[in-house]
């Protein structure tokens, strides 16, 4: 038996064994897993480059705008060094400073190291086009350019205690301030909520004396006036046009700067003479404006940026052996994952193996295995303990049937055989008499093989039925006139009740065949003068018949036997005073294969009832 054993594994492909399914199922889960690792970890750092590149681009701009408002503060490049070398510290990149003809004026690189080979931006506070802060010029001027419009200390003064006064007679109206300075020193009062400043509240706090402007910032307009005057004429307006000053409201938010004032004079240019003056008017004011700052501000100056001081290689370029070590862990992972989902694999294979060695036993031994798990496997070995007991259970049953059938046939044979035997040794003359009982014997004979015959067509499920519509008044009248003389020779009242009219979708033959044998046990357990009552009645699909009887009763350990082979309610019954026992087991297989159910009540010394609930059917001329 081992041998054959061994046989039957070694006859499996090597490619079919749960084993080696299991290792191919977990290499591919491995390798996905690794192969979705490394796309997250791809993914991410092509995100932590993006916001590398972000960050590398705020860093320079927030290096061009510190340089650009170094320009706007000095007249000249002396001394730029310092603040390059705090900037190169603090972002870590290489920052040069030259003239447009590459002469050096700061490097944060050791003297001598190579420019890269072009510019990453002109620094001119005059001409700017990347400076975002509030506050810009629109003409590209970096508003921290204030060159004659800084006012004085006493000017400073002045406009301080007049902010002061504003944001205190605004703060009486529930207003909050705060008062903050532009680059020429002017004070602006700002809310803290823009839209709280009531048009009441602008009127009495609102003097006008923040928007006038001091003595540095008229001599400075004046000048400003005087220098675009020759552009004016050329340009054919009026070289007079008044050039106010027009600081913004106070609370407003934004310092007054030079672009409101030429709104106001290209406001008024704009009425006089049109579109075309108005652009005319505001390039002569901003040209103007940059000759009059331009001595105020440094030289423009080329910025250079590099990634270091030594001119490295750019970040984030994975290294051999970085990429080594990203191939090393991967193997690592799919090895431990191999290794582990081989040891479990051999854990589900071993309970597998007991089962089979277990199904290959004899079948009279009715091996048993352990359950030794609460999963899969172990569901399996419980269910293979089930199916052995169930075996066991089949053929103890087999052999009391065989037992039973050839007890049930042995009582008439052996009567038949001994007439005959006595009637040809002529101890017994053939008479009449003799010849009705060997008849008897051999009809009981007959249906002993008829009623065997039914359960193993039933068995085999080749139980043939010719189903139709059958009324049910009709059926009892029926079974109840078939069985009419028998319940009167044994004194029994036999009679039929419908409630309505059902009909059944049924094989009357064999129906009236089941519901014979509920009648024939009744008459036979129910005592004289006692009664046996077929009933029918509807529920809604189905069609519920029953056989009740006044007899003797079933005792309630016996009702559920009452539907198996041989089984006699009284022990000490023959054949022909208890049956064979076969007759509810007939009963219950065609009421199964009709498509219903069969089910026994039954109190002692009461009666017994038998259900038969079948499928109902359409009556004809209904639908």
């Amino acid at each position: 038996m081992n041998r054959a054993r061994a046989r039957a594994r070694t006859r499996i492909p090597l490619r079919k064994r749960l084993l080696v399914r299991l290792l191919i199922a977990s290499v591919l889960i491995a390798v996905c897993s690794v192969a979705a690792t490394a796309w997250l970890a791809v993914t991410t750092t092509t995100r932590a480059l993006r916001e590398e590149q972000g960050q590398a681009l705020a860093d320079d701009m927030g290096i061009l705008a510190r340089l650009s408002g170094y320009a706007a503060t000095h007249p000249d490049w002396t001394g730029v060094g310092a603040t390059v070398r705090e900037l190169s510290a603090r972002t870590g990149r290489r920052i040069a400073l030259t003239t447009a003809d590459r002469r050096p004026l700061a490097d944060s690189a050791p003297r001598g190291t190579s420019l890269p080979p072009t510019a990453a931006a002109t620094v001119d506070p005059l001409r700017t086009d990347t400076y975002s802060e509030p506050g810009a010029q629109l003409s590209g001027t970096d508003p921290r350019v204030v060159g004659p419009y800084r006012l004085t200390p006493l000017e400073r003064a002045k406009l301080d205690a007049v902010a002061r006064a504003r944001q205190r007679c605004l703060s009486r109206y529930g207003v909050d301030t705060t008062v903050t300075h532009t680059p020429s020193g002017r004070p602006v009062v700002t809310a803290s909520d823009a839209t709280a400043v009531s048009g009441y509240a602008f009127d009495e706090c609102g003097d006008g004396r923040l928007d006038m402007p001091a003595s540095t910032e008229e001599k400075a307009l004046t000048a400003l006036q005087g220098r675009a005057g020759g552009c004016l004429t050329r340009a054919g307006l009026d070289p007079d046009v008044p050039l106010m000053f027009t600081g913004l409201p106070g609370t407003s938010g934004r310092a007054p700067t030079l672009a409101p004032v030429f709104a106001k004079v290209v406001d008024g240019v704009d009425r006089a003479y049109g579109k075309a003056a108005l652009r005319a008017a505001q390039t002569c004011f901003e040209t103007a404006r940059r000759a009059q700052l331009d001595p105020y501000v440094a030289p423009v100056a080329e910025l250079f940026l590099g990634v270091g001081d030594d001119g490295a290689a750019p970040r984030w370029v994975m290294s051999p052996a970085n990429k080594a070590k990203v191939a090393g862990a991967a193997g690592l992972v799919l090895a431990v994952t191999v290794a582990v989902t081989a040891v479990v694999a051999t854990r589900l294979v071993r309970p597998l193996r007991a089962l089979t060695e277990a199904a290959q036993q004899p079948p009279e031994r009715h091996a048993r295995v352990p359950v030794t798990t609460q999963d899969e496997t172990g569901i399996l070995a419980e269910a293979f303990n089930d199916l052995a007991e169930r075996r066991e259970r089949l053929e103890a049953q087999r052999k009391a049937l065989v037992s039973d059938v050839a007890h049930e046939l042995r009582s008439p044979l052996t009567n038949i055989r001994g007439w005959l035997e006595v009637t040809r040794d002529g101890l017994v003359e053939p008479d009449t008499e003799l010849l009705g009982a060997l008849h008897e014997e051999a009809l009981i004979l007959q249906r002993v093989i008829d009623d065997l015959r039914d359960l193993a067509a039933a068995d085999a499920g080749t139980l043939r039925l010719h189903r139709e519509p059958v009324p049910a008044d009709d059926l009892l009248a029926q079974v109840a006139a078939a069985h009419r003389v028998a319940a009167d020779t044994a004194g029994v009242r036999l009679r039929t009740e419908t409630e309505g009219a059902p009909w059944l979708d049924a094989d009357p033959v064999r129906l009236r065949q089941a519901l014979g044998n509920l009648v024939t046990n009744a008459v036979r357990h129910t005592p004289p003068d006692g009664t046996v009552t077929l009933t029918a009645r509807g529920d809604g699909e189905r069609v519920l018949l029953e056989v009740a009887d006044t007899g003797t009763g079933i005792a309630a350990e016996d009702l559920p036997l009452v539907f198996e082979r041989f089984w006699r309610a009284e022990k000490s019954r023959s054949r022909r005073t208890g049956g064979s026992g076969l007759g509810l087991p007939i009963v219950r297989h065609l009421t199964v294969a009709h498509g219903g159910t069969a089910r026994a009540a039954s109190t002692p010394g009461a009666g017994s009832v038998f259900t038969l609930r079948l499928p109902a059917a359409t009556a004809p001329g209904d639908g």
